[in-house]
């Protein structure tokens, strides 16, 4: 099992930016797909982003498209969201996670989640 630990969240003005991080306790993330996800207060979780073993394919929502980016270092086992031009709709807990593919369904590591707060 690979523990992954997210950092960065926090509260921004509508317009700001924020970079969020996840650390990988395993060397061998390289091999897998690597996520973001995230689930506002009572609604499902939904994808936001995802990134290749190799970093060579990047996958984005359309609701954050031109807005975040995805990238990961290997070397580091650690990946990073950058997020720009927040809004008050991206409020919500950002997961990380690793596996087999972009969906949730074929995450099976995750992480403990990092509350980012929008403000109008």
């Amino acid at each position: 099992q690979v523990q992954l630990v997210e950092s960065g969240g926090g509260l921004v003005q509508a317009g700001g930016s924020l970079r969020l991080s996840c650390a990988a306790s395993a060397r061998t993330v390289g091999l897998y797909f690597m996520g973001w996800f995230r689930q506002a207060p009572g609604k499902e979780r939904d994808f936001v982003a995802a990134i290749s073993g190799s970093a060579g394919s990047t996958y984005y929502a359309d609701s954050v498209k031109g807005r975040f980016t995805i990238s990961r270092d290997n070397a580091k086992n650690t990946m990073y969201l950058q997020m720009n031009s927040l809004k008050p709709e991206d409020t919500a807990v950002y997961y990380c996670a690793l596996g087999r593919g972009i969906t949730a369904a074929t995450m099976n590591n995750w992480g403990q989640g990092t509350q980012v707060s929008v403000s109008s």
